[in-house]
């Protein structure tokens, strides 16, 4: 039933116009007949129920209170969209007096990589797959760019060798126009599996540029060397030239981190994502000292949800701390 609304259903041009298979035609025939009417929704009672369904998952039990708050957002889009077209007169949904889940808008400081283990996950990466092939080395500037420059996974996948500036020595820069994010060749007008798109919530025209220190600069000359570009001037592609997917570089550091970490270390969330590495890259920053104004505008982000998401702590820097404190009681001993 999901794959016939999320792949026929929920896809213009409508099934009507497609031929539609025999087994998905009886899905939504179904689903047609045993579905409650719009207009149940502006019963209060009838909406509370909708609303207290997305705190569940399919087996009964408690969902994430990011997948509610998600769900929810999408539920009153949807009804939003009823009121455009004159179903509804009102939305429904935003009139339910409902408790929200709270959602923790900070980062989990375990996730967090200081520099030593950044340099080990991105050495590790290196030797992810055969040397012929190159999986992993094909990598190694792709995540260095999320925890040197703090970039956006879909940011790093559309960077292209005319973004950059890489002196001989110091720091470069990076100028950010262009994300190339994975949503499925379905829902792409191109047909591609990955949209073409300007930088995150800003008008298609902005750009950005983010300094790149010099062992970023350097990661991606010797990318440049070994690899090159792909047809169209991007630096990171499959070994055919294809927009690096999703499915390579989504799960933890691409299978580093067993290789790169002690075990107590590996088997904790560290790096468990590659948009970890943007944290760690962030709160590297701040950690240094640097003006949280600055490093927001290189993250673009307003410095509220800077210091409220990634003012976090690296991992061991807690034992920098308790040196000094134990070096300012030990004068007055």
């Amino acid at each position: 039933m999901r794959r016939a609304l999320r792949n026929w259903a929920f896809l213009l041009p409508g099934p009507d116009s497609r031929e539609v298979p025999d087994d998905v035609l009886n899905v939504l025939h179904w689903v047609a007949k045993a579905s409650r009417s719009l207009a149940d929704l502006a019963d209060p009672a009838v909406a509370r129920q909708v609303l207290y369904s997305l705190k569940l998952k399919l087996d009964g039990t408690a969902a994430a209170a990011e997948t509610v708050r998600r769900k929810r957002r999408t539920l009153v889009n949807a009804a939003n969209y009823a009121v455009d077209l004159g179903e509804l007169q009102e939305n429904p949904i935003t009139a339910v007096r409902w408790q929200k889940p709270k959602v923790s808008n900070q980062v989990d400081p375990r996730v967090v990589a200081n520099p030593e283990q950044a340099r080990n996950l991105l050495t590790a990466v290196s030797y992810i797959g055969g040397y012929r092939r190159a999986r992993g080395r094909r990598l190694v500037g792709f995540f260095a760019c999320m925890y040197f420059g703090g970039f956006l996974p879909a940011e790093a996948v559309g960077l292209a060798e005319t973004d950059l500036v890489m002196p001989d020595a110091g720091w470069g820069s990076a100028l950010l126009h262009r994300t190339r994010p994975s949503v499925g060749r379905q829902w792409t007008d191109t047909g591609e599996t990955h949209d073409d798109r300007g930088l995150k919530s800003r008008p298609t025209e902005d750009v950005r540029r983010v300094p790149i220190p010099p062992q970023l600069v350097g990661m991606l000359r010797e990318h440049l060397d070994t690899f090159g570009t792909a047809s169209d001037g991007r630096l990171f592609f499959s070994e055919k030239g294809a927009v690096v997917p999703s499915s390579t570089y989504l799960p933890r550091v691409a299978g580093g981190p067993p290789l790169a970490l002690p075990t107590a270390v590996a088997a904790s969330p560290l790096a468990s994502r590659p948009y970890d590495l943007r944290h760690s890259a962030l709160s590297t920053w701040l950690n240094a000292g640097v003006d949280p104004t600055e490093v927001a505008e290189r993250a673009d982000n307003s410095v509220e949800v800077l210091l409220t998401r990634y003012a976090k702590c690296l991992d061991g820097r807690h034992e920098v701390a308790n040196r000094r404190i134990e070096d300012l009681l030990r004068e007055y001993e």
